[in-house]
């Protein structure tokens, strides 16, 4: 029988690659800028590491527990689409803030308006992947949005390199450029993504009787979900912003000209192996590739701490590892929420991973912002490398055996 839903369940639909485009345009516009923004912070507006991991926790925070509240209200109305595009249209209109900007003060406003935009938009999107994607083929899917999404964060430092040295260091000058490709990014979403229509009905109907969202939604997600969410925290813990990456890069004597090298690095890595990984989740299991991606991230740690004598090469193999640990790990995560979550509260439980992901990466910032500065960044890598490893001990408790198709 025709199965009006997915009408070819081998393929990955057109919706899919959509979302993964504008996710594209959206990373490319915005590693354009945040190449640039923690060592700009600290060397130009003065601002400390500590402070910089208090601004970046805070801000992800921020969007996280707007994740929470939008995926719900998805569910509630039935419709993702429209929230996604507010999302995405606000932090399109922040990107001319940031060349305008004449102080630090400006420049933090900016990150977190954008990070209000990403809050609306992130469980929505991951949702409505979710709804137009066949049980079989979410890994896929949610692998390609991933992987298309980082050559995004691969263009962006890419072109900043470039643009700077065409336009002779004009930092302002170059910022502009960012606007361009997050305009492409809402359009894409709000002219050429089509909402699957038995989603929205089914959504809509099995919240018909919720007067208001409230935090008793949680009582309807599964244990299942929550072992998931609770070994995604554990896991957030250990892996430490990219931003740290950047000011131990600056640390060890990366030229600023270079420094966007490290975004470009990891995101490179990021977005080669996140589509292939998701393609082999169906064969060998998620648990397999998922303790691959902690193993590769206390072998990336211990190098950025500079336990091996290896120098600057080690440095860059410890980022290129970063991205591989991320292409390993982030894809099976949210395709391990999906699968989870009841369909009709798919919005809900991506609300309240990312809410989960959001706190612990606010503790996590503000810790290993504290750690750099009183026990010193190669201590601080280190105690990440174990905690990665610790993550070991508690990955078969947190991911279903086998994913269920």
């Amino acid at each position: 029988m025709h199965n009006t839903l997915y009408p070819d369940a081998n393929r990955l639909p057109r919706t899919v690659w959509m979302l993964g485009f504008v996710s594209l345009f959206m990373d490319m516009s915005s590693e354009l800028i945040h190449a640039l923004l923690p060592v700009y912070m600290t060397t130009v507006l003065g601002l400390s590491v500590l402070s910089v991991g208090m601004v970046e926790g805070i801000a992800e925070a921020t969007a996280s527990m707007l994740k929470v509240v939008s995926g719900a209200w998805s569910d509630r109305i039935g419709s993702r689409k429209w929230l996604a595009v507010a999302g995405y249209g606000l932090s399109a209109l922040t990107k001319p803030l940031f060349p305008l900007a004449s102080g630090a003060g400006e420049v933090i406003a900016a990150r977190f308006i954008d990070r209000i935009g990403k809050g609306i938009r992130g469980a929505p999107r991951d949702a409505l992947v979710a709804d137009a994607t066949p049980a079989a083929l979410r890994n896929a899917a949610y692998g390609l949005r991933q992987s298309l999404d980082t050559v995004g964060a691969v263009l962006g430092p890419l072109a900043a390199i470039g643009l700077l040295a065409v336009y002779a260091d004009n930092l302002r000058l170059v910022l502009w450029f960012a606007v361009i490709p997050a305009v492409i990014a809402v359009a894409i979403l709000a002219f050429g993504v089509r909402e699957p229509r038995r989603a929205r009905a089914e959504t809509a109907l099995a919240q018909a009787d919720r007067k208001a969202w409230n935090w008793r939604a949680a009582r309807d997600l599964p244990p299942a979900f929550w072992r998931v969410v609770a070994l995604a925290a554990l896991f957030t813990l250990a892996r430490l912003t990219e931003a740290f990456l950047v000011l131990r890069g600056d640390q060890i004597g990366v030229s600023v000209v270079w420094i966007a090298l490290v975004t470009l690095v990891l995101s490179l890595t990021y977005a080669m192996s996140a589509y292939p990984v998701g393609l082999l989740a169906a064969r060998w299991g998620r648990k397999r590739l998922f303790a691959a991606g902690l193993i590769v991230l206390a072998l990336a740690m211990v190098l950025l701490g500079g336990v091996l004598p290896w120098g600057m090469p080690g440095f860059w193999l410890g980022v290129a590892l970063w991205g591989l640990h991320m292409g390993l790990t982030q894809g099976l995560l949210s395709a391990a929420v999906a699968e989870t979550a009841p369909p009709a509260l798919r919005g809900t439980a991506f609300g309240f991973y990312h809410l989960t992901i959001g706190l612990m990466q606010l503790i996590a910032a503000i810790g290993a912002g504290w750690l750099w500065q009183t026990v010193g960044s190669s201590t601080l890598f280190n105690l990440a490398a174990l905690l990665a490893l610790f993550c070991l001990a508690a990955l078969w408790r947190g991911l279903p055996m086998k994913d269920e198709t």
